[in-house]
């Protein structure tokens, strides 16, 4: 038996919840999965998981086994990774899922620097606005925007959004300016945001001074996409809330206006999140850093809307 390779398939088994999809994730043949974990459980002489017709559960030892080869595998690659190349140049692949705006607005446009600095490591950049699972897709970091609900994961604060009010001048021509955050609430037209996880529509939340309003108007389309999102506002639409900087070039170039600008949002917090069960692997430290650098320096991030 080759333990190394029954130790990942038990540890795959476990994260995803069942045998096809850790197939899948290792890119071996299921049978291959099922007798890895039959022979290491001989081994162990001890059971590690319950196999039910839709799920796979780890048992009591089971538990107690990942946790130690998690460890065990992760030190494994680093020192690996060490002896082959100085810290310096990490190397490897390196799964990351981020959002479909921050994906085209920041991070793809500065990703040659980032191979330049790290030429040896291969990125896999999911992007989507739906939030990924991290230990059941196997992805090693996220970049989510908001509070990060999941206690079991590992947040750095890497920066700021905020929010304005938008619509295109012939919506403001047809429907007339709003004068009060109030007025969204009857008389206009809005585009919302609905979360791809729960499906619940995001409220629009607009601050002035110690103002603060949290509307839930009326709306004739709703996205799950920030793309998509600002595509539908210059349409006409609606009015919609977005991130000024996404629009900031429609503004200048008259395609949006502002509404009622002197009212903004709270700031959403931006965190690269990953889970404690994987081990901080140079090539994750260094992407990690280059993240907090980028975002700092981040038009999208560090411009904010005249108040």
């Amino acid at each position: 038996m080759d333990q190394i390779a029954a130790m990942r398939a038990f540890v795959r088994v476990v994260e995803a919840g069942n045998f096809t999809r850790a197939a899948d994730l290792l890119d071996m043949p299921k049978p291959t999965v099922t007798k890895l974990i039959q022979q290491l459980e001989a081994h162990l002489r001890t059971k590690l998981l319950n196999r039910t017709t839709r799920r796979v559960g780890v048992t009591p030892d089971g538990a107690a086994y990942y946790e130690r080869a998690v460890t065990l595998l992760s030190d494994l690659e680093e020192l690996d990774g060490s002896m082959m190349r100085s810290q310096a140049s990490p190397a490897g692949r390196l799964r990351v899922d981020t959002s479909t705006s921050l994906a085209l607005h920041v991070l793809i446009p500065a990703l040659p620097d980032f191979h330049a600095r790290y030429p040896d490591i291969q990125l896999d950049l999911g992007v989507s606005d739906r939030p990924a699972d991290l230990v059941a897709e196997n992805i090693d970091c996220a970049i989510r925007g908001g509070d990060v609900l999941d206690p079991g994961l590992i947040a750095r604060r890497v920066g700021e959004i905020e929010l304005v009010l938008c619509a295109t001048p012939g919506y403001i021509q047809r429907h007339g300016m709003p004068e009060h955050p109030r007025d969204l609430e009857s008389g206009h037209q809005t585009i919302a945001y609905f979360s791809p996880r729960t499906g619940r529509r995001m409220s629009f939340d607009v601050v002035r001074g110690k103002e603060v309003y949290e509307l839930d108007p009326p709306y004739v389309l709703a996205v799950n996409d920030s793309t998509a999102y600002l595509a539908a506002c210059l349409t006409g639409l609606g009015i919609a809330q977005s991130i000024y900087s996404l629009i900031e070039p429609h503004l200048e170039g008259g395609r949006l206006v502002r509404v009622l600008p002197e009212w903004h949002s709270e700031p959403i917090v931006l965190h690269v999140v990953y889970s404690p069960n994987r081990h901080l692997s140079s090539r994750l430290r260094v992407f990690v850093d280059w993240v907090a650098e980028l975002f700092a320096t981040s038009n999208m991030l560090r411009r904010r809307p005249a108040r």
